[in-house]
């Protein structure tokens, strides 16, 4: 693992037991010593959990032109942002597939933050980077010099309010607000990958280990990233190199509610427009097994007993048994009989609706 990069937190997860493994060109813990399904538990039961999400990508775009270049390449209307409000948003090729999807948090009418994928990070930037030599704007990666971690869980709020200068129960939902944490300038938002209520936490990497520290102290349980994809699968929400990719567009991914067709020329319009018109070529469903069985990725799911997709994430969900999401033929979105092939063997499976499990955040 010599190549890959380290969070600021690195040590502290060694310390706390965690498992450490190569993610998105990083060493991150994928569990600690109390294992994914207790780590799971503790935000999924009333408690908090904390999650190093240093790897994602943070890129601030400022300037006269800041709204009008982020209108051109994402796909979401960032005129209907307020100042402090995030949406979820997508960056799309000329094709009109995915670049990656990202969150878009506004700050004031000439200057936005965007949190970006991981393993997309260097490919973003430089997409962004240059579609802004059109613009009089500026595209500043600062992913280097900023801490990123999320809480989650009904006790987030708790723990982090010791830490900041700002009374939290007043940011709500996909809302943000500058402020001091740990005494340090940071960004404080409603939002995560879980279902649960809880923040996304931006400062600075010189007071990441005091920020860990306390918010352990205040009883949040560190969390890898086994557990965090369970929660996040529990939910349905999209993973980059999963449910969305170069591969497919918004309309396959039925993210077409982050894609606002109306409000103007955007990269990839015209393709998702075709698209659509023409119809999807493959459809992501929500499956649950009636049989026994965990659906891993990449299984091949069935129709009828005819090869019609594969599962695109998977997993025993403590609280739904085997569930998945896939991408199946257009027909069998909404007919035939489902099954997954688990080792050889086909194990019967029926369509559902997301999420998997209740979520409880903060609307």
């Amino acid at each position: 693992m010599t190549d890959l990069a380290r969070t600021p937190l690195f040590e502290q997860h060694v310390e706390q037991g965690g498992k450490i493994v190569p993610f998105a060109g990083f060493e991150m813990p994928v569990q600690y010593k109390q294992g994914a399904l207790k780590e799971y538990s503790a935000v999924r039961e009333g408690a908090a959990g904390i999650f190093d999400i240093t790897h994602m990508g943070q890129v601030r775009v400022s300037g006269p032109d800041a709204l009008a270049f982020l209108q051109y390449v994402t796909t979401n209307d960032v005129s209907k942002l307020a100042d402090g409000q995030v949406h979820y948003s997508a960056l799309l090729n000329d094709a009109g597939t995915f670049i990656d999807d990202i969150t878009t948090y506004k700050i004031s009418g000439s200057e936005y933050y965007l949190c970006i994928n991981a393993a997309n990070r260097h490919k973003d930037v430089a997409h962004l980077q240059q579609q802004a030599t059109n613009y009089d704007v500026s595209v500043m990666d600062e992913s280097d010099d900023t801490t990123l971690l999320a809480l989650q869980g009904a006790a987030a709020q708790a723990a982090l309010q010791p830490l900041v200068d700002r009374d939290l129960e007043s940011i709500g939902y996909y809302k943000f607000a500058q402020v001091k944490v740990a005494g340090a300038d940071g960004i404080v938002s409603r939002t995560g990958y879980t279902g649960e209520d809880g923040f996304e936490i931006y400062v600075p990497n010189s007071i990441a280990v005091e920020v860990w520290q306390q918010l352990l102290g205040n009883g949040a349980v560190p969390i890898g990233l086994a557990a965090r994809d369970m929660l996040r699968t529990e939910m349905g929400y999209a993973l980059y190199g999963h449910e969305i990719s170069d591969a497919v567009t918004p309309v396959e991914a039925k993210l077409m509610w982050i894609t606002k067709l109306d409000k103007g020329d955007f990269i990839g319009k015209a393709a998702v427009e075709a698209r659509k018109a023409e119809g999807p070529r493959q459809r992501l469903i929500a499956l649950k097994l009636t049989g026994r069985g965990i659906p891993r990725e990449h299984y091949k799911v069935f129709a009828d007993g005819a090869e019609t997709g594969e599962v695109t994430s998977g997993m025993h969900s403590p609280m739904a048994g085997g569930v998945a999401l896939a991408y199946v033929k257009p027909d069998h979105a909404t007919s035939g009989e489902l099954s997954v092939e688990i080792r050889g063997k086909a194990v019967a499976a029926e369509r559902t609706t997301l999420p998997f499990v209740r979520s409880n955040v903060r609307r």
